[in-house]
């Protein structure tokens, strides 16, 4: 990694961090992305305004500072199934990385704690498989 996209993933953390807080202090929620959006998704009954704009504060700044970058590197295919299988795991996990890894891990959830372990070493094995095996 170089010092730029350090520095990049740095800010992200930082940002992520940061609309948590927010969203906490402000709303009085918990920043589970996946939930949110599936709340919009399924249309359920409720509070849709803050969910709409709280996606759309995720989006939006990231449209305005990745212009000019491929939005989806290689085959789209590979995108839109790591998409879906990410949704599965969601929903199977009772949480997404964001209401896990930041926001369950900040309240010691002991259920976070295991499920952060789990998709921090399922992205590790993925990385290590998908660079150093041979393309099958």
């Amino acid at each position: 990694m170089t010092p730029p996209e350090a520095c990049h993933a740095l800010a992200g953390g930082v940002l992520i961090g940061a609309g948590s807080v927010t969203l906490l202090l402000l709303n009085g929620r918990i920043a589970g992305v996946s939930g949110i959006l599936g709340n919009v998704i399924r249309a359920a009954v409720g509070e849709q305004g803050w969910r709409v704009a709280f996606l759309l504060g995720l989006i939006v700044p990231a449209l305005i500072f990745g212009a000019g970058s491929p939005m989806l590197p290689g085959d789209w295919r590979w995108a839109a199934a790591s998409g879906l299988l990410v949704g599965i795991g969601t929903q199977l996990g009772s949480g997404c990385t964001s209401g896990h890894g930041v926001c369950g891990l900040a309240n010691l959830s002991a259920r976070s704690l295991v499920a952060t372990l789990v998709f921090m070493s399922a992205g590790v094995i993925t990385v290590m498989v998908a660079r150093h095996l041979p393309a099958l």
